[in-house]
């Protein structure tokens, strides 16, 4: 019943993701640390703020405990790119945060860090199964939270302020603390709000937050930070008169951004702004990496400065693992998730929004002056985005067609290419494309169309969804 998609294990609070299997994982996380001679290291575990979370965490440290094997628990609801910062930070062989991320807030699960703070892979994914089909003693069996604390076998830590010295030493805090700038904050319910505070108010920022109590159904909404749920700091931005509005989502390794004028800057337009930040005016060398499902923008900013865009599957992991081989300047994807080199190696909201608010310290111009003076450089492109709910019998309709038979509908563009990398994209010769893929972490086929205008991109994935007979899922 536990498989890990693009990232990591997710499952229905009460269908799949239960006390057993919570510790049904934690036992195959032994067994596999036992076989591969570090389980004496231990492993570190956060929780966010969803329903069952902390819970969750202390089930699965009860079950570490049980088989002789430290767990350290962060003891008070923390950012995911903390998890993976203090597994990189202290050489610990694995971390694991409970968390679903983004998802709705009947979901939650479990993400899986290797040695450097790395999303664990295909490969390691699948050895963990492996292993969860060899527990054969179920419910496995647990140590006494309190036995345990007194053994040593559990600690509690909280180790915040480590991660946030290290963001607040890479970024030009003087410089931000020079502008004198206005931020509006909202976590949506997450865990950020102690995290960005924090950074903000030592940079002398002035600093407002929606948002910011704990609610496990996230107000009602989708903990995504979107142009459609991020309509309330739009206002805010407007009303107050701010140079940056930042959200994150639920776990803060993603980010959403409103601009001074009220815009909202989709996660593609945030890489693009920090590429060219750190290229143009850090004097920071080297290459970009995306996902087949993010702009070809960042591949017109890496030739206008000499340097080359690298592509690769959806799944944060292929980003960090090539922006590691070709020492990338910065990595992410249009979900909202991205990192920098030197920093760790996965998606941290609270890093990029750092750098964001530096950018405009830095450069004296605001977000939208920043905006097109790009376009100026490097042109304009234009996205579709498209999400669509199926049956099981629809979903096996789709992949045959798309993934098997490999067909493709009329498409009025020249076909440059066409690549079966992760789904199915096509690369038109205008420069334009359009991919269709199946969601990792959600039962949706994906539909993403650029096109050097608007209209065109409109055009492309309505031939799709005829071709396909879909109706997109509502909002």
């Amino acid at each position: 019943m536990i498989k890990f998609g693009t990232g990591g294990w997710r499952a229905v609070i009460g269908d799949e993701f239960t006390k057993e299997n919570i510790q049904i994982l934690a036992r195959a996380m032994a067994d596999k640390m036992r076989v591969e001679g570090v389980a004496e290291k231990g492993i570190v575990i956060g929780y966010d703020r969803r329903f069952l979370s902390k819970e969750a965490m202390q089930w699965a440290g009860q079950v570490f405990a049980k088989e002789g094997i430290t767990a350290y628990l962060i003891n008070k609801s923390a950012p995911t790119p903390l998890v993976m910062f203090y597994v990189m930070k202290h050489e610990f062989p694995y971390g694991m945060m409970v968390t679903a991320s983004h998802n709705p807030a009947i979901y939650n699960g479990i993400k899986v860090f290797t040695a450097g703070g790395r999303d664990a892979d295909e490969t390691q994914t699948a050895e963990i199964e492996s292993y969860i089909r060899d527990v054969t003693d179920i419910p496995p069996e647990e140590m006494e939270y309190e036995e345990a604390l007194q053994k040593g076998l559990i600690q509690e830590i909280y180790p915040l302020n480590e991660y946030l010295d290290n963001i607040i030493a890479a970024v030009d805090m003087e410089k931000i603390r020079n502008a004198g700038l206005k931020v509006a904050l909202d976590p949506m319910y997450g865990v950020s709000e102690t995290s960005l505070k924090t950074i903000l108010l030592t940079a002398r920022c002035d600093v407002e937050t929606i948002h910011e109590r704990h609610d496990t159904l996230f107000g009602g909404k989708l903990p995504a930070p979107t142009a459609t749920t991020l309509r309330a700091l739009q206002n805010y931005v407007i009303d107050k008169k701010s140079d940056i509005g930042i959200a994150t989502d639920g776990d803060a390794d993603r980010i959403g951004v409103i601009d001074d004028t009220g815009r909202f800057l989709h996660p593609n337009d945030i890489l693009v702004l920090l590429y060219y930040y750190l290229v143009k005016y850090k004097g920071w060398k080297g290459p970009v990496v995306r996902n087949i499902c993010t702009t070809h923008m960042l591949d017109k900013v890496a030739e206008r400065f000499g340097e080359k865009c690298y592509e690769v599957p959806v799944g944060f992991k292929h980003i960090s693992a090539k922006m590691y081989a070709t020492d990338a300047v910065i990595g992410g994807e249009s979900s909202g998730g991205l990192t920098v080199r030197g920093h760790i190696k996965g998606k941290d909201g609270i890093y990029a929004a750092a750098l964001l608010v530096e950018m405009i310290a830095v450069t004296g111009k605001k977000l939208s002056e920043i905006v097109k003076d790009i376009e100026k450089e490097c042109g304009t492109i234009s996205m579709e985005e498209r999400d669509y709910k199926f049956n099981q019998e629809k979903k096996d309709n789709i992949r045959k067609v798309l993934l098997e038979e490999k067909k493709l509908p009329d498409l009025p563009f020249e076909i440059a290419d066409i690549s079966y990398l992760d789904g199915s994209k096509v690369y038109f010769a205008n420069g334009g494309w359009v991919t269709a893929r199946f969601s990792g972490t959600e039962p949706l086929l994906r539909i993403f169309c650029e096109m050097p205008v608007k209209e065109e991109a409109v055009q492309v994935c309505g031939i799709y969804e005829d071709f396909l007979g879909l109706k997109p899922a509502a909002p």
